[in-house]
């Protein structure tokens, strides 16, 4: 069985196990969370939501608050001596999807 859930304005095509990479949430390590389901399916049959699937819900643990790797910005104007430069890491919460309920 699959879902696909939505989070942080993207949608994640998920299964029961999976680990997946979301906007940050403000949940500490450990914690549960749930996601709201926008489609369900598996071999047999689709369910699609208008806009979500009703009474069924994706079950996940947090396993931690990381970051991406960083990334730098260059801002660059020619002939004109003007540099600048800046990083940027950005915070992702890792999420393993424990049930799927539906």
């Amino acid at each position: 069985m699959y879902a696909v859930i939505q989070t942080g304005g993207k949608q994640y095509r998920v299964q029961q196990g999976d680990v997946i990479f979301v906007e940050k949430l403000n949940v500490q390590a450990d914690e549960k969370v749930s996601f709201d389901v926008l489609l369900l399916g598996n071999e047999n049959e689709t369910k699609i939501g208008a806009p979500i699937v009703k009474g069924a819900k994706v079950e996940g643990k947090v396993v931690g608050q990381v970051k991406s790797a960083k990334i730098v910005v260059f801002k660059y104007k020619a002939k004109k001596n003007e540099r600048k430069k800046q990083g940027h890491r950005q915070p992702y919460t890792k999420v393993e999807i424990t049930a799927i309920n539906g």
